[in-house]
């Protein structure tokens, strides 16, 4: 639904504009049974439905042409822009406001909504990477492909790969979440990830490291939050734990101590 309202947000609007004006018509041919109380409680319902769309403008356009179809077809002087009784101005202006405050509180609510999906999201890809390891049925590679595939996603980067080395010299992910570059911490909430060089990610389980996932974020900035570099990292140590239980594997087969 989303996606179909913001695929259509200039109908949306015109129709956030026009459907106040048009209550207010026809509230106007019942002035003399209405309040203009009540009038005001439709339009807000009016205002509420335009927010819910998730779309700013229509939820103040909605707002805007509530009250002025208010002062317009409901108050007296009727059918001019002007109002003689205080009460009405007053109503007319707690529409405006109600309206606006409606419209935040609204955009927050679907906001709410989206990071809890996020992190739902995210929760969801760590849970099947460990239930991927727990099962053994995957292969490594397998793994490997699908853990790139979600800290892209996740991280709405250009890229991952799995590097078997260790030292690079790059930029790196640590355990924390933290970027760090040259000893110092980068400030990916105001600079995004860095763009001129790839991001290591060291994939390790019990304090052994089995490789590192190499990041790319050079086609455009991107900012992930310190949660989804947290999710990143979880998601690589997934990785790792599958890759200790293959290391084990064979240095069993082929005779070894398990912590070779």
């Amino acid at each position: 639904m989303d996606q179909v309202l913001q695929a259509h947000r200039p109908f949306v609007v015109v129709a956030s504009a026009v459907g106040p004006l048009l209550a207010c018509g026809i509230l106007a041919i019942f002035r003399d049974a209405i309040a203009n109380t009540n009038a005001a409680l439709v339009l807000v319902l009016l205002v509420v439905a335009a927010a819910s769309t998730g779309i700013r403008l229509a939820g103040i356009v909605a707002a805007l042409s509530g009250a002025a179809g208010f002062d317009y077809f409901l108050t007296e002087p009727y059918n001019t822009l002007t109002i003689s009784d205080r009460a009405d101005i007053e109503t007319a202006v707690l529409l405006l406001m109600v309206g606006a405050a409606v419209t935040e509180v609204a955009l927050w609510g679907r906001r709410e909504q989206a990071r809890a999906s996020r992190e739902k999201g995210y929760l969801d890809g760590v849970l099947r990477a460990a239930a991927t390891v727990a099962a053994g049925r995957s292969s490594t590679d397998e793994l490997t492909e699908y853990v790139c595939r979600q800290i892209v996603e996740i991280l709405h980067i250009a890229g991952c790969r799995f590097d078997p080395g260790t030292r690079s010299g790059l930029p790196t992910l640590d355990p924390t979440g933290v970027v760090t570059r040259g000893g110092r911490t980068v400030d990916v909430a105001r600079l995004g990830l860095p763009t001129d060089s790839t991001i290591a990610l060291m994939v390790q389980s019990g304090g052994v490291i089995y490789g590192q996932l190499v990041l790319t974020a050079a086609t455009r900035v991107v900012r992930p939050s310190h949660e989804q570099l947290r999710v990143a990292v979880s998601l690589a140590n997934q990785l790792g734990a599958a890759l200790a239980t293959t290391t084990r594997g064979r240095n069993r087969d082929a005779g070894q101590p398990s912590g070779a």
